[in-house]
């Protein structure tokens, strides 16, 4: 009998917990390494190439990098599909927005909608405080490169609300095969088209995991659900009678 409300309570939980599980905090504690602005510097470093799906691609390394971020928003690419498909672009394994300094210890911040696009990271808020709290220059929407399987591994590890620190090179890089070329932002007071930095990922890590309470009651509820139902279809039921 319990089973009978059990099933359908827990899946609606899992549907209202999983659509609810990026939602940031505002008692999330923040690392105080996200206190730093990135860091560059120009480097003289000859291009190199480097293979990934069979496809050659020549990188362009111009400045040293390193960012502590955390992650408002995310797209995960697959050369197969969308745009990447149609450029052959295996290289850019995803693009990861975030924010730092005060825009990310803003109590504000779960007021602010952030969302990708597949190569922008775009904002968008209804409260005025919020929107005053926030600075534009301490966000960068960042394509991350990598022909390193276990870099490439650990990128698609990180979530929303995940706190992290990469460094490598800020690059430009070259589809060998069909010629294709894409650039990289040098400064984080731009906007628009080209404003996005793109870095050949040395070192990657996740300082701190985001793990919010929606997170928690998703995995729990689909617990439930999955031993539920299992409990559901092996128990005898009773033949009806005709």
């Amino acid at each position: 009998m319990v089973l009978k409300y059990l099933i359908p309570l827990s899946f609606l939980l899992l549907l209202i917990s999983f659509w609810n599980r990026n939602d940031l905090s505002d008692d999330m504690v923040v690392v105080n390494e996200l206190k730093e602005e990135p860091t560059q510097k120009k480097i003289d470093k000859s291009a190199f190439s480097v293979n990934v799906n069979k496809v050659d691609y020549e990188i362009q390394p111009m400045f040293d990098y390193e960012l502590y971020g955390l992650v408002v928003s995310y797209e995960l690419h697959d050369g197969n599909y969308n745009l990447h498909k149609r450029w052959n672009d295996h290289l850019n394994i995803a693009d990861y927005c975030v924010v730092w300094d005060k825009s990310a210890f803003t109590k504000h911040l779960p007021k602010i909608n952030f969302w990708n696009g597949q190569f922008t990271c775009n904002i968008s808020t209804k409260d005025m405080q919020a929107w005053e709290s926030f600075d534009p220059t301490q966000l960068s929407n960042n394509h991350l490169i990598s022909d390193e399987k276990y870099i490439r591994k650990k990128l698609r590890k990180i979530k929303i609300g995940d706190q992290i620190r990469i460094s490598g090179w800020l690059s430009s890089y070259k589809n060998l095969n069909s010629g294709g070329t894409r650039g990289t932002s040098i400064t984080r007071e731009d906007e628009g088209n080209g404003a996005c930095e793109t870095i050949y990922v040395k070192e990657v890590s996740i300082l701190r995991h985001y793990n919010s309470i929606w997170r928690k009651l998703m995995y729990l509820s689909l617990l439930v659900f999955i031993v539920s139902l299992v409990i559901y279809l092996k128990a005898p039921h009773k033949a009806r009678n005709h």
